[in-house]
């Protein structure tokens, strides 16, 4: 079937703006790199999600999950198959010291949502820049605090469009990995306990932790975050200061002077630019340490032909 037939097909059950052709995912990404899409797809409740996810399946279509883009590094040739976006599915309700929240939300908003209503236990997440989906998916973690500290079920679809409920549990939650990257769920929503705490000790906790992030973070590049996860008994950001990295790069991409575990789309990058200075990272620091860095980020698409 040609990308032509999937979208008359999916404008079946999904209103026609929600589904794009072509769609240049650049503008969704915050390395703001990345080709495009054969099918977008940003549906607006659950049952379209799950109505986008089963005729994926069925027709044997490649589906890929973007949050809010963060976390990923998508090839500039682009994604075959269909993209779906949960930007939409972005609700947040408290109730007493429960949050609810949906996959396409921002953790960071939720977060503050938390803190306004004087619940302390996400504070650890208010620089996070991914969605629910993507925090619970990889047990996002910050200062100390980690997912699997405050969730309590999180509901999601299967490969095949089914709804499952899973406990804390069942998520089998551990560092960057979790039950959802393992069978390739799609979540719904997620659910939060957390504590009523003092008021003025919540906000200078967020505050701190903000400040923090914004002092030592190169936020004002486009980058995918954090590119590598932390090494048994050392830190990435440190292997590759210690490697005289920063600064250096392919292209418009390079290893951060603020902080080296961060690599920043400097100078319109391309995914290629940003790809050879991961590779040049991970060999530099092989040959000078003997460690094998293991990415954190998730790299996708197909390479310009």
């Amino acid at each position: 079937m040609t990308k032509e037939r999937w979208l008359e097909d999916l404008c079946r059950f999904l209103p026609e703006q929600q589904v794009k052709i072509d769609e240049p995912l650049h503008l969704h990404t915050l390395t703001r790199m990345g080709g495009p899409a054969d099918i977008f797809v940003t549906p607006i409740t659950e049952d379209e999600t799950a109505e986008t996810v089963k005729y994926a399946y069925e027709n044997n279509i490649s589906l890929l999950l973007l949050g809010n883009g963060s976390n990923m590094v998508v090839r500039d040739g682009g994604v075959r198959g269909i993209v779906l976006n949960l930007k939409s599915l972005q609700a947040i309700r408290v109730d007493g010291e429960s949050v609810y929240a949906q996959g396409g939300a921002n953790i960071k908003e939720v977060s503050k949502v938390a803190a306004k209503r004087r619940l302390t236990g996400l504070e650890f997440a208010c620089g996070i820049p991914g969605s629910i989906g993507g925090a619970l998916a990889m047990n996002a973690g910050a200062y100390g605090g980690e997912i699997k500290d405050v969730i309590r079920q999180a509901t999601v679809l299967t490969r095949e469009g089914e709804k499952l409920v899973l406990s804390k549990d069942d998520l089998a939650l551990s560092y960057r990995k979790s039950v959802i990257t393992k069978k390739g769920y799609y979540v719904l929503s997620a659910e939060f306990d957390l504590e009523f705490g003092k008021q003025s000790v919540i906000d200078a906790k967020m505050s701190d932790l903000t400040y923090q992030r914004e002092s030592k973070q190169p936020l004002e590049f486009p980058s995918a975050g954090s590119v590598f996860k932390r090494p048994p008994g050392n830190f990435a950001g440190k292997l590759i200061q210690e490697s005289g990295l920063q600064g250096k790069g392919f292209g418009g991409a390079e290893v951060s002077t603020k902080h080296a575990g961060f690599i920043v789309n400097k100078n319109n990058a391309t995914a290629n630019d940003y790809i050879q200075t991961i590779e040049m990272v991970k060999a530099a620091v092989r040959e000078k340490f003997g460690i094998d860095l293991e990415l954190e980020v998730k790299i996708v698409g197909e390479d310009l032909a």
